[in-house]
C-alpha cells in the first residue's frame, strides 16, 4: 500500500478515535472502550477504513511492549518484600479463585482446555489504569479500600509476569513438539544470557543513567532504545518480546531516575496503545458477534459478581468490614488491558482462534464499561446493598478497631474530621484552649503518624453510615468537619450532611461546623444544621489583612 494512503489511513483513525472518544467522556467511560468501539467501527465489518494491517500490528506491538517495560519499571524487587499479607491473600485468593472456577466455565461452555485456560487466566487481570484513575477522581486511593485495592494490583502485576513466562514455555513446547518440562528446561537455559544482561544492566544503569540525565531526551532514548533491545533478545531466546521489554523495565526499577523515565514515556505508551485496541476491536466481526453475546455474557457476570464477592470473603474473614471490603471487591469487576493483550498474544502464538479473542474483548467492553458505573456509584450502591453483606462481616471487625486503637470508648471536647494541613492547626488551636481533642482520618497513614505522636485518632470514612454511629458524642461540645471540599468531591448524598443529620438526629446540641466550597454551599450547610462555616483561603486572607493594617504604614514620598 503506498505510504500516503497508510497516512491518510492514520489521520482517519486518530479523528475517529477523538469523536468517540469525546462520547466515552460524556458517558464517563475509560477510553479503552472508546477505542475498541473504533476499531469495531473500522473494521471490515464497520467503515473498513482498515485495507492494511501491518502499519497497525508494527504500533500495537510497540505500544504493548512500552507498556509491559512501563509495569516491570514499577516493580521494584523491594515491594515484592513489602507487600501487606492482606494485599497478597486477597490478590492471591481472588487469581486462584477466578483462574479456576472460569477454567471450569469455559469448558462447560465448550472451550477447548488450552483455549479455556487462556480465557480463564485473561480474566483474574484489573486495570491498574482505570482503577486509579477512577479512585483518584473520588479522591479515594488514599482510603483504607483504596490502599488495600493497590496492595493486590501489585499482586496481580506479578501475576502478569508469571504468566508470561508460562506462556513462553508453552509456546517453546508448541513450536518444538517436546513435553512440557524440556520445553521448561530449554527456556530456562535460554533465560541464562537474558538474566546475566539483566544483572549487568541494574548493575551499571545508575552511572549511566546519571550521565543521562543531564539531557532528558537522551535519557528517554536510552529507555526506549533499551526496552527493544531487550525486546528483540526476548524473542531471540525463544521468549516473546514483551517479556523482554518487562525484564527490561524491571532492570531499571531500583534506579532513582525510574519515575522519570515513566512519567515522560506515559504519554507515548497511550498513544501506541490506541491502535492496539483498535487492532483488538477491528477482530471484532460485528457480524459473527452474536454466536458470542451468551457466553460473554455469562462471563462478565462472574467477573462483575464472583470477583468482588471472592474479595468480599478473604477481607471478612482476615477482620475488615463489610463497607470496606464491598469498596475494595468492586475494583476486580473487570478485567484489564493486560486480559486483552494475554488473549492477543495466544491468537500471535497460534493457540487462539479469532473467536476467542472476540469474546474476551467483548467481556471487556462488558466489565469495563459496567464496572466503571460500579466504582463511580459505589456509595449508593452499597446504601442499596448493605441489608445483605452482613453475612461477608465478622461480628467483631478487628483489624479496622485495632487502626482506631479503642479511641471510640473516651470522652472529647473536640471531634475533628480531616487531619490535613488545616486540621492540623486547628487541632493546635483547640489543644492550646486545654480542649480534648478527637481526630478523624480516612488515611490509614496518617492515623498511624498521628498515634506515633500520641494523639487521639481513630480510622473513619465520611461517606461511611456505619462509622457515625461509633462516634464518642457524649461529652463533644464541638463537631468540626474539616475535610477540603475537593476530597468530598460531588457524589449522590453530600456525605457531610448525611453526618450533621446523624449526629443532629442523635440528640447532639452542640457546635457543629464544616468547610464549605462558595457561599451557597455555605447557605445549604446552615440550612441543614451547621452552625459556623469555615472558608481557609478566603479567611486566612482576611486575618493576613487585619495584621497588615494592625500598624500604621508611612505613606511613600
Amino acid at each position: 500500500m503506498p505510504e500516503a494512503t497508510v497516512f491518510y489511513e492514520i489521520a482517519a483513525l486518530l479523528m475517529l478515535a477523538s469523536l468517540i472518544g469525546l462520547l466515552g467522556i460524556w458517558l464517563r467511560q475509560p477510553m479503552i472502550v472508546s477505542f475498541i468501539i473504533v476499531g469495531m467501527l473500522a473494521g471490515p465489518a464497520g467503515f473498513d477504513i482498515v485495507q492494511s494491517t501491518d502499519y497497525l500490528e508494527l504500533l500495537s506491538e510497540l505500544g504493548v511492549t512500552l507498556l509491559l517495560f512501563l509495569v516491570g519499571l514499577k516493580l521494584d524487587l523491594n515491594l515484592v518484600r513489602t507487600l501487606g499479607v492482606v494485599a497478597l491473600n486477597t490478590g492471591v485468593g481472588q487469581i486462584l479463585f477466578t483462574s479456576v472456577v472460569g477454567f471450569f466455565i469455559c469448558l462447560g461452555l465448550g472451550m477447548s482446555p488450552i483455549a479455556s485456560l487462556y480465557v480463564a487466566v485473561a480474566l483474574t487481570f484489573s486495570s491498574t489504569i482505570i482503577i486509579v484513575k477512577l479512585l483518584s477522581d473520588k479522591r479515594e486511593l488514599d482510603a483504607l479500600h483504596g490502599r488495600i485495592a493497590l496492595g493486590f494490583l501489585i499482586v496481580q502485576d506479578l501475576a502478569v509476569v508469571l504468566a508470561m513466562a508460562v506462556m513462553s514455555a508453552l509456546t517453546a513446547s508448541a513450536a518444538e513438539e517436546t513435553s512440557l518440562v524440556d520445553a521448561a528446561l530449554a527456556l530456562a537455559a535460554g533465560a541464562v544470557p537474558l538474566i546475566l544482561l539483566w544483572l549487568v544492566v541494574s548493575r551499571v544503569a545508575h552511572p549511566i543513567l546519571s550521565r543521562m540525565a543531564k539531557a532528558p531526551e537522551l535519557l528517554i532514548v536510552f529507555a526506549l532504545g533499551l526496552a527493544a533491545a531487550f525486546a528483540a533478545l526476548g524473542e531471540y531466546l525463544g521468549f516473546s518480546k514483551e517479556l523482554g521489554g518487562l525484564i527490561a523495565g524491571v532492570a531499571l526499577a531500583s534506579t532513582p531516575f525510574r519515575e522519570a523515565i515513566g512519567s515522560r514515556l506515559t504519554s507515548l505508551r497511550d498513544f501506541l496503545l490506541v491502535f492496539f485496541f483498535i487492532s483488538l476491536g477491528s477482530h471484532l466481526d460485528l457480524r459473527v458477534v452474536g454466536d458470542a453475546v451468551g457466553p460473554a455474557l455469562l462471563l462478565s457476570l462472574f467477573v462483575l459478581i464472583g470477583n468482588p464477592l471472592i474479595v468480599m470473603i478473604i477481607m471478612g474473614l482476615m477482620g475488615y468490614r463489610k463497607r470496606t471490603g464491598f469498596l475494595a471487591g468492586l475494583t476486580v469487576a473487570q478485567i484489564s488491558e493486560f486480559s486483552l493483550i494475554f488473549i492477543a498474544l495466544g491468537l500471535g502464538l497460534g493457540h487462539l482462534s479469532e473467536d476467542a479473542v472476540g469474546l474476551v474483548t467483548l467481556v471487556g467492553v462488558i466489565t469495563i464499561g459496567l464496572s466503571t458505573y460500579m466504582i463511580l456509584y459505589s456509595q449508593p450502591l452499597y446504601t442499596f446493598l448493605e441489608p445483605y453483606l452482613g453475612i461477608f462481616e465478622r461480628k467483631i471487625a478487628h483489624r479496622e478497631e485495632k487502626i482506631s486503637d479503642g479511641a471510640h470508648a473516651a470522652r472529647y471536647d473536640v471531634i475533628l474530621f480531616g487531619l490535613g494541613r488545616y486540621g492540623r492547626a486547628l487541632h493546635a488551636g483547640f489543644r492550646e484552649r486545654g480542649l480534648s481533642v478527637l481526630g478523624v482520618d480516612f488515611d490509614p497513614d496518617v492515623i498511624r503518624d498521628w498515634s506515633h505522636d500520641r494523639a487521639n485518632v481513630m480510622y473513619g470514612d465520611l461517606f461511611d453510615p456505619d462509622m457515625h454511629e461509633s462516634l464518642p458524642l457524649g461529652a463533644a461540645r464541638y463537631v468540626i468537619i474539616a475535610v477540603p471540599p475537593h476530597e468530598i468531591g460531588i457524589t449522590h448524598q453530600d456525605p457531610r450532611v448525611a453526618l450533621v443529620e446523624e449526629i443532629r438526629g442523635r440528640g447532639f446540641t452542640g457546635h457543629i461546623a464544616a468547610i464549605a466550597r462558595n457561599d451557597a454551599d455555605s447557605a445549604m450547610l446552615k440550612s441543614k444544621g451547621v452552625d459556623t462555616t469555615l472558608r481557609p483561603f478566603s479567611d486566612a486572607a482576611e486575618r493576613a489583612v487585619e495584621r497588615l493594617f494592625e500598624k500604621p504604614v508611612a505613606a511613600a514620598g
